[in-house]
């Protein structure tokens, strides 16, 4: 049979680097052919940082960033290909996401913003690119996030169970699948934003490796009831956040209206937290959820499995029992997401973001050389 190839790529809020996707998709299946993550060079990597952490720039340090995300991204799928051994020809499409710098769904003027410039792909590759995946779902009402439960549900959905998906990044979300039931989902809160954060402040760490140092913690209860105060964690769905709430400036607000905590003890709190907000929002969607099948960098972390585990008392799995290792879910995401789009099918799901209705998402970057007039 031939192979229907599309590639997807996504640098999450952690900014840890480009996940970049090889999938072969067939009628109801897909399978990774090649993946890799690549860390941005460190120059580009705190450009990208300054303008999330702190969200102002000039107008031709936007642009110009703009262009160079976009430029790394197309190094990125020309690394990936060369790596597989297949021709550029036989890829269908590039699902771009981008990086997010700013994402604002609530207002009167809605708005989530991505750097990475599609055109640039589109030249560089010469592969058509899909991009701008958030803005349309916007325009019709929806929150434009989260958008993986739409391929969730095509991949990890069965009939005989009910069951939670679970994307741990730097912001976690969650998909309730149900037979019988429309597909929802929404951000539960901090995944490992907060963690990645805190033991880089204090360890120098851009990861508590394996959950080790919040393991060797204790949870302190009086803060995590604080952190809980949150009203995002007790807002009705459809609802999406990223750092611009979940920052360093939240936690310390917090930190500073109570008794000094060790800082072990803090990432031990912020391990619960994520933990206690993904199984209480399981608990809130799904009626006799079975099992949480978890997917990024999260799923690495064996200290909140472990946590997730305790705290739902159910069968926690990650998505590697099902056919898709849990760092490449989110990419062969959106190279599914391309391939919806150029099938002109919808990629949304009302039930998940909000909108007033189905909508086919993405632009459309040719990356051919058109005839001349």
């Amino acid at each position: 049979m031939a192979r229907e190839l599309y590639l997807g790529m996504i640098s999450g809020t952690s900014i840890d680097g480009v996940d970049a996707v090889l999938v072969d998709f067939g009628d109801r299946s897909c399978r990774v052919i090649e993946a890799a993550t690549t860390p941005f060079p460190p120059r580009l990597l705190a450009r990208v940082r300054r303008i999330v952490e702190v969200p102002h720039a000039e107008l031709r340090e936007l642009g110009g960033l703009d262009h160079a995300v976009g430029a790394f991204f197309a190094g990125c799928a020309l690394d990936l290909i060369a790596r597989a051994g297949v021709e550029r020809t036989a890829v269908h499409a590039i699902g771009h996401h981008g990086q997010t710098i700013f994402h604002a769904p609530s207002g009167d003027e809605p708005f989530s913003m991505q750097i990475g410039d599609p055109n640039v792909i589109a030249a560089t590759t010469g592969i058509c690119t899909v991009a701008d995946f958030r803005r349309l779902d916007m325009a019709v009402g929806g929150q434009g996030a989260p958008l993986v439960p739409a391929f969730h549900a095509w991949c990890f959905g069965v009939a005989s169970e009910a069951r939670a998906v679970v994307n741990i990044g730097g912001i976690a979300n969650i998909t309730a699948l149900q037979p019988d039931q429309p597909t929802t989902g929404f951000d539960t809160g901090p995944g490992n934003t907060l963690l990645d954060l805190w033991v880089h402040r204090h360890r120098g760490a851009d990861y508590d490796n394996d959950g080790a140092w919040a393991a060797g913690g204790n949870v302190d209860a009086t803060l995590l009831a604080s952190l809980l105060t949150e009203p995002y964690f007790s807002a009705a769905a459809p609802k999406s956040t990223g750092r611009e709430l979940f920052n360093m400036n939240w936690l310390n607000a917090h930190l500073s209206r109570h008794a000094a905590t060790g800082p072990a003890d803090v990432q031990a709190t912020l391990a619960e937290l994520t933990a206690t907000t993904i199984v209480t929002s399981v608990n809130h969607a799904i009626q006799g959820c079975r099992r949480l099948v978890v997917c990024g960098g999260g799923a690495h972390n064996a200290d909140l499995m472990g946590r997730l585990q305790r705290l739902s008392r159910i069968n926690v799995d990650t998505t590697a029992a099902f056919g898709i290792a849990p760092d490449w879910v989110e990419g062969a995401a959106f190279a599914w997401l391309a391939r919806t789009r150029l099938r002109s099918e919808a990629g949304n799901v009302p039930t998940v973001t909000g909108a007033r209705h189905l909508a086919v998402l993405g632009g459309v970057y040719s990356g051919s050389t058109p005839k001349p007039f």
